[in-house]
């Protein structure tokens, strides 16, 4: 649905995206996760054909955006960090005036509308000025003018900003229902919001893609930790015939318990090696405290990527 290749974006010198290349299936909801500064917005608005990209190529539905804008505009709905809305227009003459502006014939224009307040739990105020509308309802409003056309292709530029608990449960509803019938594009910085609802998630550093991955991949542990009464010098002559583990580093907790951990082989079970770490150990006669794989969660990997010092790569 969506192709990105080798896309930069410059600004005299400064490089606000520079050789950013992925692609999104149908159907897939993806979280666009960065630091502010990062080019999640650049990108975003270079998706929307809102801004020319200074070198690389998007297409969107197999066309290519630059010779289709039109074309792909019209698949695509966009709510931005601070939607554009008219304050002294009532919520349904504004969405009006937006399914106008779509192109929407009046026969259709009158069930869009009539959709996306639904969608949008905006029953209650439509009727009401824009201006009299708290920051969670305006929010509201600017996803239900994003998807008024019911768009193949949602951008949505943190679109919880300003809801209540209740009102962000009900935003992820009304997300993960789009997956449906759209892709969906998400810009958070809230990474609970990711893991709960998207498939894949791209990390922008320094306007560098840092990571392209499911996130299911994402949770994939490699990685054994080890409790034991025995230094690194000793644990690594135990495992020497041991192939299929390293020791990468080992923590003291006290004088006589030491925190080692151990990579794995990506194609090995971890459970399996756990149990062949814990019988070498036994047959040594040395006391395990502790033996677990190290889970990985997004918030693990987000704050991985962004302590390196160099951006490396991940298709």
């Amino acid at each position: 649905m969506i192709k990105v290749t080798s896309l930069s974006r410059f600004y005299g010198d400064f490089a606000a995206v520079k050789n950013v290349t992925f692609e999104i299936q149908s159907g897939q909801i993806v979280g666009l996760l960065g630091h502010n500064g990062a080019g999640k917005t650049t990108i975003m608005k270079m998706l929307t054909g809102f801004l020319e990209p200074s070198e690389g190529s998007i297409e969107i539905n197999g066309k290519s955006l630059n010779e289709n804008l039109q074309l792909c505009r019209d698949l695509i709905g966009y709510l931005p960090e601070a939607p554009p809305l008219y304050p002294e227009m009532r919520v349904i003459d504004f969405l009006d005036y937006t399914a106008t502006l779509r192109g929407l014939s009046h026969t259709k224009k009158n069930q869009a509308i009539k959709t996306a307040i639904h969608q949008t739990a905006l029953e209650d105020k439509a009727l009401a000025l824009i201006s009299t509308l708290s920051r969670g309802y305006r929010q509201r409003v600017g996803v239900a003018q994003a998807i008024i056309n019911r768009p193949k292709i949602v951008i949505l530029d943190e679109p919880t900003n300003g809801l209540d608990p209740s009102q962000i449960q009900h935003m992820r509803d009304l997300i993960e229902g789009f997956r449906e019938h759209s892709t969906v594009i998400l810009s958070t910085h809230i990474l609970q919001e990711v893991t709960a609802i998207c498939d894949r998630v791209v990390i922008l550093r320094h306007g560098q893609l840092a990571l392209n991955a499911r996130l299911d991949e994402l949770h994939h542990c490699s990685r054994l930790s080890l409790i034991t009464n025995k230094p690194k010098s000793e644990l690594q002559r135990a495992l020497t015939d041991f192939e299929s583990v390293t020791l990468l580093s080992c923590k003291t907790l006290s004088d006589q318990r030491y925190e080692h951990l151990l990579q794995i082989d990506q194609q090995d079970d971890v459970h399996l090696l756990a149990a062949d770490v814990a019988r070498i150990i036994s047959n040594l006669n040395w006391p395990i405290y502790a033996l677990h794989p190290q889970m990985r969660d997004l918030e693990s990997v987000f704050a991985e990527i962004n302590s390196k010092t160099e951006v490396s790569y991940a298709a």
